[in-house]
């Protein structure tokens, strides 16, 4: 900084994001110094460059920049970052669970010990496995490793919940997620997740923006009079296009505002709670409609998430955001 200071009296500057975050970003803000962090996917390249080098990419990154060729990423706030930090590990913690599962699960399955009960990790799920006695004591040692990691990470589970719900009710996005849980399969963990991944929704200008950015529109290759429409691009935040899609899927039931619905609507705005009964009728009609059509359930939920984002997106517009 200071030998480039020297040389010019306005100084940009401009990086790719990466694993490092935001604190070299936040280190030249306080030194009122403009700063942009551009994404690496969205960073136009010419296909028959091959030849990759430091001096070559920062020269690439500073004439796009004076042509306005790069898009600036979205840098949280450092609350907001500590809260999508939180919100990361649970669902890390979640991976690490199902895994932990599923590799008990085999074992069993290995061995011919099937569970006749009427759901898995049940209390009399847990009460069964802990009555298996294995042929042989290397099996029965692996077996208790297994239900150990288990146990071991369904309380990590636990607690991270906990946490999460604590450290979220001072943060300024709090008002927010408590009003999009009015919608139908935005739980708690649904809300906070898209919003400390997405910040303040209402920074996209229109509802379509903000599906573009969660890579739910679909993908488009066309020529002349043809017109070919892919699958979806999976672009931007794959965390937040994740739980939509999981919250898409209660759409597949009739429209119903059920008794833990009400609950979380009861100290709402009646503007919000008309919001989310508009989105139950539109989506449920809709996720009927695209299945008797014949299309995959997959691709079902895909498209009742996209339109889920844009009713998130009304309900951020009509509920105010704590400074």
């Amino acid at each position: 900084m200071r030998k480039l200071q020297g040389k010019s009296p306005q100084l940009v500057f401009i990086y790719e994001a990466g694993p490092c975050g935001y604190w070299l970003y936040r280190y030249l803000t306080r030194q009122d110094l403009p700063c942009f962090v551009v994404a690496p996917s969205l960073i136009p390249r010419k296909p028959g460059d091959r030849v990759k080098t430091d001096k070559r990419d920062a020269l690439t990154l500073a004439r796009l920049a004076r042509s306005g060729d790069l898009t600036p990423v979205y840098v949280p706030a450092v609350a907001d970052e500590a809260i999508r930090d939180l919100a990361r590990a649970r669902e890390d913690a979640l991976g690490d669970l199902n895994a932990a599962r599923f590799r008990l699960k085999a074992l069993l399955l290995r061995n011919d010990l099937r569970y006749t009960g009427r759901a898995n990790w049940s209390a009399e799920h847990l009460r069964w496995l802990a009555r298996l006695v294995f042929p042989t004591p290397a099996q029965q040692i692996v077996f208790q490793e297994y239900v150990r990691t288990v146990s071991e990470r369904t309380e990590l589970l636990r607690r991270l919940e906990t946490e999460l719900l604590e450290q979220a009710k001072p943060w300024r996005f709090y008002p927010v997620v408590e009003a999009l849980q009015a919608l139908r399969g935005v739980q708690f963990t649904v809300a906070i997740t898209t919003i400390a991944e997405l910040g303040d929704l209402t920074r996209f200008d229109t509802p379509r923006q903000l599906m573009s950015y969660l890579g739910l529109t679909p993908s488009e290759y066309s020529s002349g009079e043809r017109r070919r429409l892919g699958g979806i691009t999976k672009s931007g935040n794959r965390h937040a296009r994740r739980v939509l899609i999981e919250a898409a899927k209660a759409y597949r039931h009739r429209a119903k505002v059920s008794e833990p619905i009400q609950a979380r609507q009861q100290q709402l705005p009646k503007a919000i709670c008309d919001i989310a009964w508009r989105a139950q009728v539109r989506l449920c009609g809709r996720y009927r409609k695209l299945l008797a059509r014949g299309k995959h359930p997959n691709t079902v939920a895909a498209a009742i998430a996209r339109e889920l984002a844009a009713f998130m997106w009304a309900i951020a517009r009509v509920h105010p955001v704590s400074a």
